[in-house]
């Protein structure tokens, strides 16, 4: 069964950077699952995955336009320190998760202060052209309430 939109897709990736160096991957773990054709992926994955089938193992590497999105420049913004999530003793450089409207975001510190923190809101990986190495784990047809809902159910899908 080949992808398309209102599959439910489970996928293994590797994500490389410019020099093939490994980023991220969930080698070895559960699959990520997805509703495709719902805005659940990043654009450029869920394009290089339609008509693909279960089994299928393919490289792409994408612009930053279809990932993470460009670096805006001006993405920097004041928060206070009681805001940032992940550790203990905060420096410069370091990540940090905060929560804003659109849920939680990683942001990296640029400057600390005692009671505010100048961080970069760009995601770390933006501006960047990554490979990713995608291996179809299992397409399926969604369930209506799947579709009615936006987004997969069950394992590495979403959890009611």
């Amino acid at each position: 069964m080949s992808i398309k939109d209102n599959s439910v897709v489970q996928f293994i990736y590797t994500l490389r950077d410019e020099q093939g160096e490994v980023l991220e991957s969930n080698e070895g773990l559960d699959p990520i699952a997805y509703l495709h054709g719902h805005n659940n992926m990043m654009p450029g994955v869920e394009k290089a995955l339609v008509g693909k089938d279960t089994g299928e193992q393919f490289s792409v590497t994408l612009p930053a336009s279809e990932t993470y999105g460009e670096r805006n420049e001006n993405a920097e913004q004041r928060v206070s320190v009681k805001h940032l999530q992940g550790a203990k003793v905060w420096k410069a450089g370091m990540r940090a998760l905060i929560n804003t409207d659109q849920g939680q975001r990683q942001v990296t510190i640029i400057k600390m202060g005692k009671f505010m923190a100048t961080v970069d809101v760009n995601h770390p990986l933006a501006g960047r052209e990554l490979t990713f190495d995608l291996t179809v784990a299992d397409v399926r047809d969604a369930t209506a309430e799947e579709i009615a809902h936006g987004h997969a159910h069950g394992k590495g899908g979403h959890q009611h």
